[in-house]
């Protein structure tokens, strides 16, 4: 067999065949759009163009385990497939080539865009999304180890640790407003590990409207919170720490009563006073022990809103725990979910990530309305993996050609053969099936401490005798 000799193929990337199988949720337009908002519109011809990066950023999600040339190579398998005739192939940069890219570009182009393109979809016809007309809303957040640089540790902080002990990696900090029953996060705030998550919860009630429940779990509890989301108009739905007490008020026919909640010292100072609540106490038994909940909302028609209606539906939160999984263990299932080893990068990598993570949900949430069904019924992994196969896919094909529509149905058809059962009414335990590493854990004196491989040396002390 002759090898035969390619050509490198130095042609601009089309920008709007790039991620055209996203196009129903992130259009070439809106990419540009935050281009040029942001100024981040490259000055001169490179291989690299500010729409190519933000394409590989967002692609770093779905190819995680794979490194940053290898995500590239994915990302334009398409339209190399396509010069394999012509006897030409795409030239790969260099990862340092990727990281100047990278850096030049910045991160204010990928948080614009998630602002841009980020919303709620879901509809009254959707399955679990609203009640009683209200679209019921969750904010949780975590944390993230981050690469364990000079800078990364700077900016970002370690976390606490006992006496004596070092704590392995920096982390990120990140609060999100997601949509329950769609797992579309429509806001998030990322900061350093010191910004507490009530912080930034309460930079989030920037994107609640009047018509919207907020959801939140017992750590997020304050008068801070309450209050702030009042003011929004919004209604809110969120379990209380077992060590604030309220005083019976009133008492609904439902079991639920009305009580005050009073603001802190800092709030008094500047005017606040204490507001209505109603409080929903109940009794959830796990594994024979009986279990105290007590939720507070503002919602005082026990009619349309009954306490056993709506402590039913608070375990809707626990679909923010679900969308952080995708997150973390799905999406990204990285040792170290991050790999920027900046502060600029790390922030600019978690955007990539939550937008790879919106555009995935928000198609299963297409295909799930062609069924009429959950978006929640079909499988995120499953679509994940769709999704990757379609995108050097659409690259074969021409943006504006009448086949764009077969190829957008072939997907929406994919992404619905991964119905999945509906969830069993179960719970399991806590657990790793894992041994632990036989090995010590790695501290700080252990870091640049690698020992020069030694030569091999031979001495001859004795020949043997010729015959």
């Amino acid at each position: 067999m002759t090898l035969i000799n390619f050509e490198f193929n130095n042609q601009a990337l089309n920008r709007a065949q790039l991620l055209l199988a996203l196009k129903q949720v992130m259009p070439t337009k809106v990419i540009m759009q935050a281009i040029t908002t942001t100024d981040s519109e490259h000055q001169r011809q490179r291989i690299l163009p500010t729409h190519v990066v933000i394409s590989l950023i967002i692609a770093m999600s779905f190819w995680s385990d794979d490194s940053i040339v290898d995500v590239l190579k994915n990302l334009v398998h398409g339209f190399n497939s396509l010069q394999i005739v012509l006897l030409k192939r795409f030239k790969i940069p260099t990862s340092s080539s990727i990281s100047e890219a990278r850096q030049r570009v910045g991160a204010a182009v990928m948080t614009r865009l998630f602002e841009i393109v980020a919303k709620h979809d879901a509809t009254i016809k959707t399955p679990g999304a609203f009640l009683c007309g209200l679209r019921i809303m969750a904010v949780d957040g975590s944390v993230f180890d981050v690469p364990d640089t000079e800078t990364n540790a700077r900016v970002f902080g370690y976390p606490g640790s006992r006496p004596g002990t070092y704590p392995a990696f920096p982390k990120a900090r990140l609060v999100f407003l997601v949509e329950a029953g769609t797992h579309l996060i429509i806001d998030a705030f990322c900061c350093p590990y010191r910004i507490g998550e009530r912080r930034g919860a309460l930079k989030l009630l920037r994107s609640v409207e009047e018509d919207m429940l907020l959801m939140w779990d017992r750590g997020l509890h304050s008068f801070k919170m309450f209050n702030a989301a009042i003011k929004k108009k919004c209604h809110i739905l969120g379990r209380v720490p077992a060590h604030v007490k309220f005083e019976v008020v009133k008492t609904f026919p439902d079991g639920s009563y009305l009580s005050w909640i009073a603001p802190d010292g800092k709030s008094r100072k500047k005017g606040a006073t204490r507001l209505p609540v109603r409080v929903i106490e109940y009794i959830v038994e796990e594994n024979g022990v009986e279990k105290i909940y007590r939720l507070i909302t503002d919602l005082m028609d026990f009619t349309t809103f009954p306490a056993l209606l709506l402590a039913r539906e608070y375990h809707q939160r626990w679909e923010a725990e679900n969308t952080l999984d995708e997150l973390k263990v799905h999406l990204n299932g990285r040792k170290i979910p991050i790999r920027s080893k900046n502060p600029r990068e790390v922030v600019q990598e978690i955007y990539g990530w939550l937008l790879g993570h919106y555009c995935i949900r928000c198609l299963m949430f297409q295909s799930a309305a062609v069924a009429g069904i959950s978006p929640l019924r079909l499988s995120f992994t499953g679509s994940l993996r769709v999704i990757k196969r379609a995108v050097p896919l659409f690259q074969q094909i021409d943006s504006e050609a009448e086949v764009i529509n077969v190829y957008y149905s072939w997907l929406i058809w994919e992404i619905l053969d991964l119905e999945i059962p509906p969830a069993q009414q179960r719970s399991n335990p806590r657990v790793v099936k894992k041994t632990r590493s036989k090995f010590k854990s790695k501290k700080r004196l252990h870091r640049g401490n690698g020992t020069v491989k030694q030569q091999l040396t031979f001495k001859v002390f004795e020949t043997a005798a010729s015959t």
